[in-house]
């Protein structure tokens, strides 16, 4: 049977980190291939912050399947007409924001999955396989065994549910949504603050619990990925394409204006 590739499944599934880059400025196809060559397995391409159209996060999804690295675009919530076209034009998964209960989930689910799990339409030569045309038996079984189902849990509500929504069949992973979730726990950006690392504890064992990978987003302070790593989470969003740009421009644009010798004179 033809098999669809996802790094960022392939390595989870070998017990390692999948480690995403988050794309919500860079509209060129570039990027992929840049990020697999910073070390990074998935895109996280953002229509729900940013303004990436679909057209673009499509043209992104193709370059990083051909550079061997995960699309994984992020849609607004209850955007399942535009999921379902990222899916058919080159994304391997789906994360969806705002995830509060096991009924979503399931809806999501439903939404994104062929059948027998879901009721997604189906399409044939799809760029996963090269746009071969394959028996529609064999794309539904490849897509659905490596296509990603992401949920992002963002809200205390979620978090108390995050056992029941970890055991709906056909979502893979929990992401916590660290900003709006810290923001709904009444401490904005405190990310080591106790209600919200019981927080990240709970979801960590809700997946583990189910045999699903528990995934982090928002917090990029290295020493606290290190120790919320110790929870078992798996799947790490590390930043985005504007963090990554402007800490890097700042730091050369210093080290310039420190080395020059007429400083101070």
């Amino acid at each position: 049977m033809q098999k669809m590739r996802n790094p960022a499944r392939d390595r989870l599934r070998q017990g390692e980190l999948a480690l995403g880059a988050g794309i919500r400025l860079s509209r060129t196809a570039e990027v992929a291939d840049m990020m697999k060559t910073a070390g990074f397995d998935w895109l996280f391409i953002d229509l729900e912050h940013g303004a990436i159209s679909i057209d673009t996060a499509s043209q992104m999804a193709v370059a990083a399947l051909n550079a061997g690295i995960s699309p994984l675009p992020r849609v607004p919530k209850g955007e399942y007409a535009i999921a379902t076209r990222l899916l058919d034009n080159g994304a391997v998964g789906i994360v969806v924001p705002h995830v509060d209960t096991a009924d979503e989930a399931r809806e999501i689910v439903g939404r994104l999955k062929y059948p027998p799990l879901g009721h997604r339409s189906v399409v044939g030569a799809m760029p996963h396989f090269g746009f071969r045309t394959m028996p529609m038996e064999e794309t539904i079984a490849a897509v659905n065994e490596a296509s990603m189902t992401v949920v992002m849990i963002e809200s205390p509500e979620g978090v108390a549910n995050a056992a029941e929504i970890a055991a709906v069949e056909g979502v893979d992973v929990l992401m916590v949504g660290s900003n709006d979730l810290c923001a709904e726990l009444g401490v904005p950006g405190a990310f080591d603050h106790p209600r919200y690392v019981e927080a990240l504890k709970a979801v960590a064992k809700a997946c583990v619990d189910a045999g699903k990978w528990p995934g982090l987003a928002g917090v990029y302070s290295e020493a606290l990925i290190a120790e919320y790593l110790t929870f078992g989470f798996r799947f790490v969003l590390c930043g985005n394409d504007l963090a990554f740009m402007m800490n890097a421009a700042k730091s050369r644009s210093a080290a310039v204006r420190t080395a020059d010798p007429q400083r101070g004179s």
